[in-house]
């Protein structure tokens, strides 16, 4: 474009505006050629760039272009790695601009708020902070090649089943801590250049047209300037969503809309102005994605390679009772290797986020490669691809495991359970792997399992039975040779788990409202999701988030915290205890003592991954906001934090703290804004208010014979009581011609006037 945005809109006809606020096809914008405006091509992206032969198609069941398959977001998420996200970002935007992609729809950042999610293998993590974090530093690094982002699902997207007509009921706190924060810290931190919104109703309206969530929150509260996109059809009512500030319809042409948007604001429905302000926003965007990128990297980037740095990176450690991992070689002369994903594994979740890789990496080829000429390795498939029990291969399983040194099972969520469009029905294992594993730990003590999901897996009773465990996740085409690598210690695992593992599905708080009824599902669990909810009933998960074993150890000390001006800084030591190089995540909770409304027992507010050599110690500095102190006050619907003691808790995973500090910090006296039911508690809390309500009680008093006094015994029996009814009940003989009401609006009037000359004094 060789013309100014506004110089562009001028001269657009209103048919052309209208149209322009719809895809082309299902994978284009729409171009102007007359205006020599030209079209986005955009493409799914949440682990790996899913382009489709035609821009006709959707794709989803065909072999795409072959482009290379990184973890899934619940994968990479347990890399807890912010600068592999941003070098997977940049990778992504240097092959997107290869394959002539200029808009990658990803990445995905729902919370998990139940394992059984479809869609989780995509997401980061059940916490907003990690995946705030996390997502930001790969928007940052897509956008750093010139290619844009679609954040999404925006917002609420928790389940597959009827997610296109269900109603997601989420109070107004629940939605802002757990459901928005992340969204917020990514937009403010990295600008994604487009945000998607989901499907679902979220409190009575589609997020495609929901006022509330696109145009008071997103736009107005959190500033941010850049397109909305539909979800694919996600579309309800066209009218609506562009004055919500809906920007672009996908797919398209969807020429009905057209003509709807032409005459809403022919017949005055539709300003002209609100039509020019997403027109401006999508042109924007194209400006953006068609410029010359001149920080943009532009080296050879070897794609494979790092798709294993980012899978071993993301593979979890979960258990290594008496060491039995990493295996020497030299005194395991054979491994028997167990199970069909070791020869056809499972790198991925399937549907719109489903990559043609550019190639796999077998476990079975790479183990072999590995284990060198000294080790025999032995096969046996154990259980076949459909659900059928097969007691012949359990039967051959366990023969093989009992004449080795060692047994090493692949295990896992099988293809059809994990996909968009439709949810988990459990989270075990299929029966015939459990009697599997039953079977080779019956009569092999040496034995390794290695599981592959997209969610969090239940491993009860199995995991009892069985000294090791590694959750590979799905990490995409290089997992075979980073599985490899872990099992003989050329990496040290360092990935820790971004969700919480239950010992049963039933654990899990939203276990009685998964799928709601009648189309509304009501998040009654509120605030208590993932680790929150397991701290606040005292309930041992299998494995709780943060959790993830090393093949070294780790020290913590000298947590020290002490508050500035712009915050509180927080520093402690870590020290490598052991013989081996590892990354260690160093996690950072909050606990707020006195806070008086109910908050989790701790949350996560900030991390770090770091690299330690054999006795290398290193100081960790972290830098807190107020906000990092607050919870959504939805009385003055705003961000509150309170004076008072924060614990501030360094761990290695949210069950397994190390260090702890106690400290008061001091945010200043919350100013309360009065209304007519404020309670008697909050009007004596507030020093102006307080002075303003005994003036004008004791002049009650005067005219009464019930005699009010401010003193402890009268406030403990009415300081939950609006003043107003203090006043219908003691003052009846005093206000004679005055209502509560006036009286009550003239105290607010004289606070609000005394504080305002507080403040010019």
């Amino acid at each position: 474009m060789n013309r100014s945005i506004h110089e562009l809109i001028q001269e657009m006809t209103l048919t052309e505006k209208a149209s322009l606020c719809a895809g082309l096809n299902m994978w284009m914008t729409k171009g102007i050629e007359r205006l020599n405006i030209p079209a986005v091509h955009m493409y799914d992206g949440t682990n790996g760039i899913r382009k489709t032969n035609s821009d006709e198609e959707m794709g989803i069941t065909s072999e795409n272009v072959p482009a290379t398959c990184y973890p899934t977001g619940s994968a990479i998420g347990s890399s807890w790695n912010t600068e592999l996200l941003h070098e997977v970002g940049v990778a992504l935007g240097q092959e997107s601009k290869e394959m002539g992609v200029e808009l990658l729809l990803g990445p995905g950042i729902n919370m998990k708020r139940t394992p059984l999610g479809g869609r989780n293998f995509e997401y980061y993590s059940e916490d907003p902070c990690l995946t705030g974090e996390l997502g930001a530093a790969f928007i940052n690094g897509l956008q750093s090649e010139g290619v844009g982002a679609s954040l999404k699902h925006f917002a609420c997207n928790n389940q597959e089943n009827e997610k296109m007509v269900t109603r997601s009921e989420v109070d107004e706190r629940t939605l802002r801590e757990i459901y928005l924060s992340a969204f917020e810290r990514i937009i403010k931190k990295s600008d994604p250049w487009t945000v998607m919104c989901s499907y679902n109703l979220l409190n009575g309206s589609y997020t495609s047209e929901n006022e509330h969530l696109l145009h008071d929150i997103l736009r107005e509260e959190w500033g941010y300037e850049g397109v909305v996109l539909s979800d694919w059809t996600a579309v309800n009512d066209r009218i609506r969503g562009l004055k919500a500030g809906l920007d672009l319809e996908m797919p398209g042409p969807a020429h009905y809309n057209t003509k709807a948007i032409v005459e809403a604001v022919e017949r005055g429905e539709l300003s002209e102005e609100k039509l020019n302000q997403s027109v401006a926003r999508i042109l924007k965007l194209v400006e953006r994605v068609t410029a010359p990128k001149e920080n943009a990297s532009g080296a050879d980037q070897d794609y494979h390679a790092l798709a294993r740095k980012a899978a071993a990176e993301s593979i979890v450690l979960l258990k290594n009772e008496n060491g039995i991992l990493p295996i020497q070689p030299e005194s395991t002369p054979s491994i028997a290797i167990i199970g069909r994903f070791a020869k056809k594994p499972r790198i991925q979740g399937a549907g719109s986020a489903e990559v043609t890789p550019t190639r796999v990496d077998i476990p079975w080829d790479e183990i072999k490669e590995l284990a060198g000429e000294t080790v025999t390795l032995s096969y046996a498939e154990g259980y076949p691809a459909d659900d059928s029990i097969r007691e012949d291969l359990i039967k051959e399983s366990a023969s093989l495991a009992a004449t080795s040194d060692l047994a090493v099972l692949f295990v896992g969520q099988p293809e059809y359970a994990e996909s968009e469009m439709h949810d988990l029905k459990g989270i075990n294992l299929p029966e015939h792997q459990v009697k599997l594993i039953q079977a080779v730990a019956a009569v092999q003590p040496n034995c390794v399992v290695v599981t592959s999901s997209g969610n969090a897996l239940a491993m009860h009773p199995w995991v009892q039975h069985v000294p090791g465990v590694i959750h590979s996740w799905l990490t995409g085409q290089g997992m075979g040779r980073a599985i490899a690598e872990i099992l003989f210690g050329h990496t040290n695992p360092s990935g820790k788990l971004s969700e919480t593992f239950p010992v049963k599905l039933s654990d899990n708080p939203s276990h009685m409202r998964i799928q709601g009824e009648n189309g509304k599902l009501y998040y009654r669990e509120g605030l208590f999701i993932g680790y929150r909810y397991y701290d606040r009933k005292e309930m041992a998960p299998q494995f709780p988030f943060g959790h993830g074993l090393s093949y070294t150890t780790f020290k913590y000390t000298d947590l020290e915290a002490a508050q500035h001006e712009k915050g509180v800084t927080v520093s402690l030591q870590v020290e490598n205890t052991g013989k081996r190089t590892g990354k260690e995540t160093v996690q950072l909770y909050v606990h707020d003592e006195e806070c008086k409304w109910v908050r989790p027992e701790k949350e996560l507010k900030a991390f770090a991954k770091i690299e330690l050599a054999p006795g290398e110690k290193r100081k960790i500095v972290f830098e807190l906001e107020e906000r990092d102190f607050a919870y959504y006050n939805t009385k003055y619907n705003r961000w509150v934090a309170e004076s008072g003691y924060f614990q501030l808790r360094a761990g290695s995973s949210s069950r397994d703290i190390r260090v702890t500090n106690r400290l008061f910090c001091d945010f200043g006296k919350e100013e309360i804004t009065f209304h007519k039911f404020s309670l008697l508690n909050e009007w004596v809390s507030d020093p102006i208010a307080k002075d303003v309500l005994e003036e004008c009680i004791n002049e009650m008093n005067k005219h009464v014979k019930d005699k009010v006094s401010l003193q402890d015994e009268f406030l403990g029996f009415w300081e939950d009581f609006p003043v107003i009814k203090i006043f219908q009940m003691f003052g009846q003989s005093w206000m004679m011609e005055r209502s509560p009401d006036e009286i009550v609006s003239e105290l607010i009037g004289r606070v609000n006037e005394k504080r305002l000359q507080k403040q010019q004094a």
